[in-house]
């Protein structure tokens, strides 16, 4: 199953240094300690629900993209549990865009969400998608949200009925403007349902979960 990566080239062809997790990290303790008693299976859906913020490069190559390193550092972490190997590096010199590749063959883009059957499926793949394509509000002083977003109708409406089947109530999903953009779909959480979405779905992403922390006291 492991998939060993050495390498990689930016757009302008010229070679980038791997930054491969190794237990010579100080703080590779810390950052693995949450993920200690996750299973696998969980890790792997979530991996699946992720890859709304990833795409297909030549080679076969899955490629996610992030301003915020730290949550490619967790998929890589998360990628090394089930025995593969990733590389992140920095898009360009003035950019502050990051980027983490892998050749994990399971990473499918053509995964329906249905496929979801076990409880920890369908919580890890939610909760990928949550961190891939779902928002809440970063400034306390905003009214709090937790919403879902996606081009794909059918799909959020996959996702809203295993919601509704973890006991997580939701709105209807719309359009909030079809001048601005046709084919953008939203749903969000029911307030009553806020706090359980948090203790059941939560989120792995670095600066979501300490909202979620900050903000619903979990």
């Amino acid at each position: 199953m492991s998939k060993n990566v050495t390498g990689a080239d930016n757009q302008q062809g010229s070679p980038l240094v791997c930054k491969l997790l190794t237990n010579h990290d100080p703080s590779e303790t810390t950052r693995r300690a949450p993920f200690s008693k996750v299973s696998k299976r969980e890790i792997k859906f979530y991996l699946l629900g992720a890859l709304h913020d990833a795409s297909l490069n030549k080679g076969k190559k899955i490629r996610f993209t992030q301003k915020y390193r730290k949550w490619l550092e967790t998929i890589q972490i998360l990628l090394e549990k089930l025995g593969y190997r990733s590389w992140i590096y920095k898009e360009g010199k003035d950019r502050e865009m990051y980027a983490l590749e892998t050749l994990a063959e399971f990473l499918d883009f053509n995964f329906d969400p249905e496929d979801c059957k076990l409880k920890s499926e369908k919580i890890g793949y939610i909760r990928g998608f949550f961190d891939a394509e779902g928002g809440i509000p970063h400034k306390e002083d905003n009214r709090f949200y937790i919403q879902f977003v996606q081009k794909d109708n059918l799909k959020l409406r996959k996702i809203k009925k295993m919601l509704s089947e973890l006991g997580i109530s939701s709105g209807i999903i719309h359009n909030p403007s079809k001048r601005v953009d046709p084919n953008y779909w939203r749903f969000f959480i029911s307030t009553k349902s806020h706090s359980k979405f948090a203790k059941t779905i939560g989120s792995w992403h670095p600066i979501k979960s300490k909202i979620f922390r900050k903000r619903m006291e979990i």
